[in-house]
């Protein structure tokens, strides 16, 4: 056995101790301090051999997971489920605290309200909360008024739908926002995240345990795109006296 082929058998082992998976560093470290004689580049040069030859090992992004329970996982469903105690929060709890941290924190709208429920009356549903934001009268450069709209889950069993929900609020928004449980699995927030990116939508993360103190944090800002005015208009027509008062 030559040292990288060492290394890899070692890696595995360590692997095989850790159902939950070893991310890069902490695995770069452990193997280290197991293997105290090999060279530090040799460690890292090892590491992605043994990700380019069995990739079933690095399931996620920079995580490293022994295929027995990479294998195990694939068969749970890819949402995750609800714990006792998030069913008990009412994901409408969490309205109110987001519009205010959109405005006063991220500063992404002038005015947000909360929705939810199926207040456009449409099957391609209801923001939980919209937002609106327009320049103040002592900006040099003026702009158009822009929409926003986010999409929140107050569990991890709705991830999916949640983004889904997302997406078509890009009809009438400017910005779309999605908003999950902080607890959801990492690989599902990994996932999130790369899809956010991909189509532009900002992916925020918060405590869905604590509706007094939520802890809001953004991942991913949300980018800007010109939406339909037709549905625009539609939509905002329905809480106009409310958004733009």
């Amino acid at each position: 056995m030559n040292i990288t082929e060492k290394v890899i058998a070692k890696a595995k082992e360590l692997l095989d101790a850790e159902p939950a998976g070893i991310h890069y560093a902490k695995l770069h470290a452990a193997l280290h301090a197991a293997l105290p004689d090999v060279n530090l580049n040799t460690i890292t040069g090892s590491l992605t051999k043994f990700r380019t030859a069995h990739p079933e090992f690095n399931p996620e992004k920079g995580l490293y997971q022994s295929s027995k329970f990479t294998d195990a996982v694939a068969v749970l469903p890819p949402t995750g489920g609800k714990t006792p105690k998030q069913c008990q929060i009412k994901e409408e709890s969490f309205y109110e605290p987001f519009s205010e941290w959109l405005t006063n924190e991220l500063q992404e709208a002038s005015k947000a309200i909360p929705l939810g429920g199926n207040r456009f009356k449409d099957k391609w549903g209801t923001p939980d909360v919209i937002g609106v934001l327009r320049s103040k009268p002592t900006d040099i450069f003026t702009f158009p008024l822009e929409i926003l709209s986010a999409e929140i889950k107050s569990d991890s069993a709705g991830l999916i739908t949640a983004f889904g929900q997302a997406c078509s609020y890009k009809l009438f928004s400017h910005r779309s926002y999605i908003v999950v449980p902080a607890a959801s699995m990492e690989a599902d927030i990994n996932r999130l995240d790369s899809l956010c990116m991909i189509f532009g939508i900002g992916l925020i993360v918060f405590d869905a345990q604590n509706p007094q103190k939520p802890d809001f944090k953004i991942l991913t800002r949300a980018a800007r795109h010109e939406p339909d005015m037709f549905y625009v208009n539609k939509y905002v027509r329905a809480v106009a006296d409310e958004l733009l008062s």
